[in-house]
């Protein structure tokens, strides 16, 4: 599972770099070197240096945009990092930090807040003063709760929180009004109560939980394009499925369902339907492929 999440963190990675302009921003990756350029530096990167603490040489480096620090031995998050004002992405994956100081809200720049692989147990209510965060991961640590201060920002688009313990999540979710993509894979989620989704969403992820049935408020997500809730304990689907007009990935493998109703042939864009695993008649999924004749149903 860890190396699971390592490669995750290594392909969020590669996708943060391909925002920046290698020839423009190049990044530095020694501090002696960063401070000896002539030229303004916008990137750093420390990554698998074996650092302890970061050096404090770096808060003379105050243009910096982009600091990767992932893959080190951090314990905690250190005050130079806090003096970094222009810092909008900020990769701290793969350390043992245990905590977020409440100096978090001095990077009022930040848009992209990767932590996996840390040792979390809460989120520091003072992300909320993040503003601008757009995209946030959290995976593989040890929250039990879904972040209530995530829900204070709205110009969220993306949250990770895969890997984690999580077993609550608070039903203002649906205030997050920008949030497209919400990954809850491998958490402990059991009961969803009526929880309301965000209109924006496109991508939900909940596989690998212990979710027993889908809320209501799902099939009201009208612009839900991709959901995966394979892997859970889900024993029947609504009929209000059809509410999901835009959905063209559906993975409902490894749950305990022996029947999908009709009203999924309304789903008009839906391009694959994934199956497997569930105790269905063979029939019922020859009556299905009926209904959808332009989907691949996989069984």
């Amino acid at each position: 599972m860890k190396k699971l999440f390592l490669l995750i963190s290594i392909l969020s990675l590669s996708q943060v770099h391909a925002q920046i302009d290698p020839v423009k921003y190049p990044t530095f990756t020694n501090i002696d070197d960063a401070l000896k350029s002539k030229k303004t530096v916008y990137s750093m990167s420390f990554r698998e240096k074996g650092l302890f603490n970061l050096p404090p040489q770096l808060v003379k480096l105050d243009s910096i945009f982009f600091l990767n620090i992932m893959a080190n031995k951090l314990e905690k998050m250190d005050q130079e990092l806090f003096a970094l004002k222009e810092l909008e992405i900020l990769n701290v994956n793969e350390n043992s930090i245990k905590y977020i100081p409440d100096e978090i809200s001095q990077l009022g720049k930040l848009t992209t807040f990767s932590m996996n692989l840390n040792s979390l147990t809460s989120i520091n209510p003072n992300i909320a003063k993040l503003q601008k965060l757009k995209v946030v991961h959290f995976d593989a640590n040890n929250l039990n709760v879904f972040p209530e201060a995530l829900m204070e920002i709205p110009a969220l688009e993306e949250i990770n929180l895969q890997g984690n313990q999580i077993s609550f999540i608070s039903d203002r979710l649906d205030q997050i009004k920008n949030l497209k993509f919400l990954n809850l894979a491998d958490n402990q989620i059991n009961d969803m109560g009526n929880l309301s989704f965000p209109k924006n969403l496109k991508y939900l992820e909940l596989q690998q939980n212990a979710i027993v049935k889908l809320p209501e408020n799902l099939f009201k997500a009208q612009e839900l394009e991709f959901l995966n809730v394979s892997g859970n304990n889900i024993t029947e689907i609504s009929s209000r499925i059809k509410g999901l007009k835009k959905m063209v990935s559906m993975n409902l493998a490894n749950n305990n369902i022996k029947e999908i109703p009709v009203e999924i042939s309304q789903l008009k864009k839906l391009k694959t339907l994934i199956l497997t695993g569930n105790p269905m008649e063979k029939s019922k999924i020859e009556k299905l492929k009926t209904l959808l004749p332009e989907t691949q149903v996989y069984f």
